[in-house]
């Protein structure tokens, strides 16, 4: 048994699939299956029933599925403490962001900060929430950088900044030519959504029920540029994050008058973490390049 076999075991957990666990995991899929049949062996007792459609694993399967999971993270903990033997701002940088900021902050943060921390070895990964902070359990993303929710408030969260949330409308909408309104003015109208998995979506959704908004129940999205598109093709409205404000043909977008709807954006990371300081510093510069670019846009 070596550390890679927990590593494919727990990818198998997570994705139900074989091919797609191997994918996740860089290797062949008879790769992957030979060596999870390999632990079996070793092991002495079958850890999967396999099926023709699906994978379900077996009571000792599950049990060493979170064993596995405790492993890597100890594991995690000592190459961290190793790693902070060098250079504090140095070696790789696993993070997880979440698909409503990834192709809209990764830009701006990247550059800047292979800039500031030449050393640093950043690998970002675009995952929904509940991926995010299922890897950064298991010790498979150093930290994360997502909209703060129930499910990030066991570790440590550190604040990024606020990101306001603008009323995206066709510019043959009534209101296109607004400019502001009040946020009261969504009663009774209809909205349109990402679908479920992405935590913009519940955000977007409390902000609109609470002021008697409904959602349409004619669409739903899987991605923010196809929310636009459908905004601009005169299907309906909806809030989009400000840094996804894209201009785009025909879709004019409106802030609102005081209170502004708005997310916290935030970085993550595991209690007890030894790299806590490269976590804060990176943090830290973030968070400075992102006020930074707040006042140059004012």
């Amino acid at each position: 048994m070596n550390i890679r076999d927990l590593e494919y075991l727990i990818a198998l957990a997570e994705y139900k699939h074989f091919r797609r666990a191997a994918d996740a995991c860089n290797v062949s899929q008879p790769t992957l299956s030979g060596q999870i049949r390999k632990l079996e062996d070793e092991l002495g007792t079958i850890l999967l029933e396999r099926t023709s459609r699906k994978v379900l694993f077996t009571q000792s399967g599950l049990t060493l599925v979170e064993q596995a999971k405790a492993v890597l993270r100890e594991v995690k903990i000592l190459r961290e403490m190793a790693s902070n033997q060098g250079k504090e701002m140095s070696g790789p940088l696993h993070v997880g962001i979440i698909p409503t900021l990834g192709p809209y902050l990764s830009p701006i943060i990247v550059p800047a900060m292979k800039s500031a921390f030449p050393e640093l070895e950043l690998y970002l990964y675009e995952l929904q929430t509940a991926q995010l902070v299922d890897q950064l359990a298991a010790g498979q993303l150093d930290c994360g950088i997502l909209a703060f929710v129930k499910e990030s408030e066991p570790f440590i969260e550190v604040p990024l900044f606020n990101e306001e949330m603008l009323l995206a409308v066709s510019d043959k909408h009534p209101w296109a030519n607004l400019g502001t309104l009040d946020i009261s003015m969504l009663k009774n109208e209809e909205l349109l959504f990402l679908d479920d998995g992405h935590c913009l979506r519940t955000q977007a959704l409390d902000y609109c029920l609470s002021v008697g908004a409904k959602e349409s129940p004619h669409f739903k999205a899987t991605n923010l540029e196809t929310l636009r598109n459908m905004v601009s093709a005169g299907v309906g409205i909806s809030l989009i994050p400000k840094l996804a404000a894209q201009p785009t043909s025909g879709v004019n977008y409106l802030e609102f008058c005081d209170p502004k709807p708005y997310r916290s954006i935030g970085l993550i990371y595991r209690p007890g973490s030894p790299l806590r300081m490269r976590y804060e510093r990176l943090a830290k510069g973030i968070d400075e390049l992102m006020n930074n670019k707040e006042g140059s846009d004012e």
